[in-house]
């Protein structure tokens, strides 16, 4: 401890370009930091100031000791503060951004509301690129790779696409045996609101992308209708399979061509790079990186 007063009065004393100003400042004589500045050059071996009756000034080691010093008392800081918000109990406002499926983690976000009952959630739900920074977000949930130095990531897994219809229209129509089969059905498809382009199925053969030209029976630019509408036999749909857990272990829909489907999408979490998290920032990475994690 003593060691880190000298390198405070050691500090100071650089940026007050003198011992009496120093000493104002920490609320002690001009001597005393003399003494803990003199304390210290013993101890390292160098001279770290060039004194005389008027002033001081830092010696070329002092200079570059001087850097050091501050990034040490810098990390020391943001330890104490971090230390210190781990006793503030998460509030105020979170602004998250989530995409479409998002809604599909609706149940525990209502979990960790129920918990951090005094932090006032803003959810956007968008499938566009969002600017986590510009447009003020605190976090975001996004699928895909994102590549942000701004941004702090952590993986919460993978899901794949699953195409799926109701069992009762596929026992009408007939289950399709290839991806070429695809294009005398119904299907019902995703349109990206950023760019109005209709979704690609990521279908594959021995790891060789396969291009199906689907007749389109319903456009939308949500997730939700799709799968309603497929479980209301209109057609077939190609979904993220987390979205269609329930559907498919209560038979309401079937997948089919699972085979032809091998891309995996990543899901993360994103935010602000920044030495510390705020509690309720904090709070909610924690709780997301536990409890919404995929595949």
């Amino acid at each position: 401890m003593d060691s880190l007063g000298s390198l405070h009065a050691f500090v100071q004393a650089a940026d007050a370009d003198g011992f009496t100003e120093a000493g104002r400042k920490l609320g002690v004589s001009p001597s005393a930091v003399s003494k803990a500045v003199q304390r210290l050059e013993d101890r390292l071996g160098v001279r770290l100031f060039h004194r005389s009756t008027r002033s001081i000034t830092l010696t070329q080691e002092g200079g570059m000791f001087l850097e050091r010093c501050r990034r040490i008392l810098c990390e020391l800081e943001a330890a104490e503060t971090e230390l210190s918000q781990t006793q503030i109990a998460p509030q105020g406002k979170l602004r998250v951004s989530l995409p479409s499926m998002g809604m599909l983690f609706m149940p525990k976000i209502a979990a960790f509301k129920r918990l951090y009952p005094q932090v006032e959630l803003e959810l956007d739900f968008t499938d566009r690129v969002v600017d986590v920074i510009d447009e003020g977000f605190d976090v975001v949930i996004r699928t895909g790779e994102h590549a942000d130095s701004r941004l702090m990531t952590r993986a919460l897994g993978h899901y794949r696409r699953a195409i799926v219809g109701s069992p009762d229209y596929f026992r009408e129509a007939g289950l399709p045996e290839t991806p070429e089969d695809l294009a005398r059905y119904p299907c019902l498809v995703y349109r990206f609101a950023t760019t109005g382009k209709l979704d690609r199925w990521p279908l594959s053969r021995n790891g060789k992308p396969v291009q199906v030209e689907l007749t389109n029976s319903v456009v939308m630019n949500t997730l939700e209708p799709q799968i309603c509408l497929a479980e209301s036999g209109l057609g077939i749909a190609c979904v993220p399979d987390l979205a269609v857990t329930r559907q498919l272990e209560y038979g309401s829909l079937v997948s089919i061509l699972k085979s032809y489907l091998e891309t995996r999408t990543k899901i993360s979490l994103m935010w602000p790079t920044s030495r510390h998290l705020s509690p309720k920032l904090r709070a909610f990475v924690d709780f997301a990186a536990e409890n919404l994690r995929a595949g």
